[in-house]
């Protein structure tokens, strides 16, 4: 295999295309145009329209899942939740970091626990920032000082 080739292969594992599709059909349907994919980030809106059937679809294919929820809610809530998703077989979960350190500790114990016999645990992520806040947002409305910068 050429240099290329090599380093074209490698950085298919390393990008994570999002799915921001309303429904299942257009997700699977826009994978067919990008073959070359290998890994996937589902959130929020095709998650709760498509829910684990898609999941099993894209693992048919053979592609690695980042299951974008940024859980947020009282450690034991999140912890319970994440025992639940650590058992779907996806490679990456996250938390929003908001939640607190509690709620990210409960989280980790959540997909420790969940985890299928055999299965490798996911990966777990947590969020600190969401790329929708600009400069107004995190003073006046967050009240955190500084740039969105810095």
């Amino acid at each position: 295999m050429s240099e290329q080739g090599r380093s074209e292969q490698g950085s298919a594992g390393r990008v994570i295309v999002a799915l921001n599709f309303p429904a299942m059909e257009e997700a699977l349907a826009f994978l067919e145009r990008v073959p070359q994919v290998r890994y996937v980030k589902v959130g929020m809106e095709l998650f709760y329209a498509a829910g684990t059937p898609l999941l099993a679809r894209l693992k048919e294919r053979g592609l690695k899942i980042f299951l974008d929820l940024k859980l947020h809610d009282i450690p034991n809530t999140v912890g319970r939740a994440m025992a639940v998703l650590a058992r779907l077989g996806v490679d990456m979960l996250n938390v929003h970091a908001a939640g607190g350190r509690e709620m990210m500790l409960r989280a980790k114990e959540g997909v420790e626990k969940g985890v299928l016999p055999g299965q490798k645990p996911p990966r777990l992520i947590a969020v600190t920032q969401l790329t929708s806040t600009d400069q107004r947002v995190l003073n006046d409305e967050l009240g955190i000082p500084g740039t969105v910068e810095e």
